[in-house]
């Protein structure tokens, strides 16, 4: 499906499974004018085949919200013209936060009653 795609939209979680799905492999498979948008974890991609199909021009460019090694920002990367970069904030929208902080609510008042929160983190529910 990729030599298919004119934007690829990466959503999903950071798994053994989803390391470096969109490997550089995977990366040669898409055409020239294809987009990357990554807003979901930045291990997903590997940053280094990225900036070199970006830096050749084997992909047309890519918008990333996460990064391979957050804090950190590939350096590669800040060289390129054809990358939209930011600060993991795709998220931070008004009703976004309004919504995160209620279900910090309903969470608490749960646990508080005695029941089991609807949004806890389970350990190695994704692994």
């Amino acid at each position: 499906m990729l030599a298919r795609m004119d934007i690829v939209s990466v959503n999903c979680p950071h798994t053994p499974a989803t390391f470096h799905l969109l490997s550089e492999r995977r990366l040669k498979l898409m055409q020239p004018h294809a987009y990357i948008v990554n807003t979901s974890r930045g291990e997903v991609i590997n940053e280094d085949a990225l900036t070199r199909a970006l830096r050749s021009g084997q992909l047309a460019g890519a918008g990333l919200d996460v990064f391979e090694h957050e804090p950190a920002v590939n350096p590669k990367l800040l060289e390129l013209d054809n990358v939209v970069l930011l600060p993991h904030m795709a998220s931070a929208t008004i009703e976004g936060r309004l919504e995160m902080g209620e279900l910090v609510i309903i969470n608490i008042k749960t646990f508080v009653d005695g029941h089991t929160p609807p949004n806890r983190v389970i350990p190695g529910e994704f692994d």
